[in-house]
């Protein structure tokens, strides 16, 4: 077992009478890539939102680095400061530059002077390959390039962990490849990672360990060799052979495979 960074325990939320998540419990370790699959409306999104306290979970725990972030007394400004969220709209300023869309985080949440934050920034950005674009503003860059600065603005902040909601549905299919790329490039540099994706080639290839939701629940989880090549549940067997067989059928530039 590695040094567990993350721990969610028995999660459950609900809006009104919708119950969207049901007893939900998991850990993420230190290195973890993990992918979490499942058909719209089986409560990803609002797991990854309720780990990040962009949504208040009805009942649980989520320990984070020892502490559990739900004890009353927690700051979520500071929690997310470790905890960075890539969303799948980008949400980048659009009156802000590429540059200062990476800047402005650190200076206001972990008080970092601005030459400091700059180079951080820049760092980043030139890791995405979006160096040469920071004076550009959202609107005169593509979608896969808005996603690529949402990456590196969540990674100048120097996080535990970073969170990924559907980070690829909201581009064109040819762009989806580039994020997808940049995506394993931070797995393999040893990011640890949560990420809410229908994009199998990524969960099999490149996650640890891929968990399988359904009505709210956590179904299975288990290795990419075991949920793709073995799995346990119908229900599992069933979403996985209807979306594969939809893959299939995409070119690999509709797919967003590199």
């Amino acid at each position: 077992m590695g040094e567990s960074i993350l721990r969610v325990d028995h999660l459950s939320k609900s809006f009104g009478s919708n119950t969207v998540l049901r007893d939900i419990s998991f850990s993420v370790e230190k290195g973890d890539v993990i992918s979490i699959i499942g058909a719209s409306g089986s409560g990803k999104s609002t797991l990854l939102r309720c780990i990040n306290l962009l949504e208040t979970p009805d009942a649980g725990s989520i320990v984070f680095n020892g502490k559990d972030v739900l004890a009353r007394g927690t700051s979520a400004s500071k929690y997310r400061a470790h905890v960075g969220m890539v969303f799948q709209s980008f949400n980048l300023f659009n009156n802000m530059t590429v540059l200062e869309n990476c800047i402005v985080g650190q200076v206001r949440v972990l008080k970092r002077d601005r030459a400091k934050a700059k180079s951080y920034a820049m760092k980043y950005l030139d890791k995405v390959g979006m160096a040469p674009y920071v004076n550009a503003k959202p609107r005169q860059i593509s979608g896969g390039q808005k996603q690529r600065v949402a990456i590196a603005r969540a990674m100048a902040m120097d996080p535990d962990i970073l969170l990924f909601d559907e980070p690829t549905s909201a581009l064109d299919p040819e762009m989806v490849g580039e994020v997808l790329a940049v995506m394993q490039d931070l797995a393999e540099s040893g990011m640890t990672m949560l990420v809410v994706t229908h994009e199998m080639s990524f969960a099999r290839d490149v996650s640890t360990r891929v968990v399988y939701m359904s009505d709210g629940v956590i179904l299975e989880q288990g290795t990419p060799a075991e949920l793709f090549g073995a799995p346990k549940q119908q229900r599992t067997q069933e979403f996985l052979r209807r979306i594969l067989a939809r893959q299939m059928q995409e070119t690999p530039t509709e797919r967003g495979t590199t």
